[in-house]
């Protein structure tokens, strides 16, 4: 391995038959990057990984309170869940307290991740509908925002919309990223997704773990995202999601996003460090393991909390036959800055 590499090896037997690059950026609540590995300044695109911070003006305009958002509603907006029934009974709740039904949804549709809730959409003859879409949670939250303000909702996912107006301004904000610069393009859900430096990111996510520099109003704005998300974890993942499990072992410290193509974001409460994660080649598999090698190295889990996770540090590769064939290595060591 090149001394500037990170990388995860997938070894199938005793031979590395792949490897996947990766983007690490760890940045204190100050704004100093203090460990890296790859290119900490790579511009990304955040996808789902930026769903917390698109959640803080559902809170801000006060739609929250008026829709009586309760921890686990909140959490949902932020998720990319399973659509376990779980997720898609609450959608409908929230959805039905607003004054609208889930044809609004605009995120548009596939397979729910959780198999055995397709397995019963196709027993019963039933359409898979937006409600099941991953993204069901956050598009709901952006239509209560709507509503709660007067606004137009058949053009909320839009860009100049003023839905994601406020979406953009509070990335801008909390990233402390010029909001000129932040490359736009569409996520799969159809809404705006943000590109910025993978250092921004990271800085945006220890601020949220330590917010007393956005002023105290912003901060209990941005507590209440951070405490629902780890107050009902099961909503912003589901069952078998390392979200979900990340933040169970967590006990209320952690908070932590996926974000397709191998990005992957956590806010640490304790010490306000925030960290993020691309897999240069985009593959999801890739990044739980990175995840937990750079919590690893950072010290920042305890050794029950590594032994909870520890499928996801090294995740086994299995053959049709469910036999263990492989699994996937971390292999890297974060950068350390010194400070002067």
């Amino acid at each position: 391995m090149n001394e500037n590499e990170a990388l995860i090896e997938v070894r199938r037997g005793n031979h590395i038959e792949s490897a996947h690059n990766l983007h690490i950026a760890v940045v204190d609540s100050a704004g100093t990057l203090l460990h890296y590995a790859g290119n900490s300044n790579k511009n990304i695109y955040a996808r789902s990984s930026m769903k917390p911070i698109q959640a803080i003006p559902i809170v801000e305009t006060g739609a929250a309170d008026y829709y009586e958002f309760s921890d686990a509603d909140l959490s949902l907006c932020t998720a990319s869940h399973s659509g376990e029934a779980m997720h898609t009974d609450r959608v409908t709740s929230i959805l039905k307290r607003v004054g609208i039904d889930d044809t609004k949804l605009q995120c548009g549709t596939h397979i729910p991740r959780w198999q055995e809730t397709y397995k019963n959409l196709i027993k019963n003859d039933k359409e898979v509908t937006p409600l099941f879409n991953n993204c069901s949670g956050k598009h709901t939250g952006m239509l209560a925002t709507a509503m709660f303000m007067g606004e137009p909702i058949n053009t909320y996912y839009e860009l100049d919309h003023p839905v994601q107006q406020r979406i953009m301004q509070t990335v801008s904000e909390i990233c402390d990223y010029p909001q000129e610069d932040i490359e736009i393009g569409i996520d799969g859900c159809g809404v705006p997704v943000h590109g910025l430096p993978l250092e921004r990111l990271a800085y945006g996510f220890a601020r949220m773990a330590n917010p007393e520099s956005l002023g105290k109003e912003r901060a209990e704005h941005v507590r209440r995202v951070t405490k629902a998300m780890t107050a009902a974890p099961e909503m912003v993942g589901g069952t078998d999601r390392f979200c979900t499990d990340f933040m169970t072992a967590g006990k209320g410290r952690f908070f932590g996003k996926a974000g397709a193509e191998g990005v992957y974001c956590i806010g640490d409460t304790q010490t306000g460090l925030g960290i993020a994660i691309k897999v240069a080649d985009g593959n999801g598999r890739a990044v739980y393991p990175a995840a937990m090698e750079t919590l690893v190295q950072l010290g920042l889990l305890e050794n029950n909390q590594i032994e909870q996770l520890k499928e996801y540090h090294h995740p086994k590769l299995k053959n049709a036959r469910n036999e263990i064939i492989g699994e996937l290595i971390p292999h890297f060591r974060l950068k350390h800055i010194a400070l002067a």
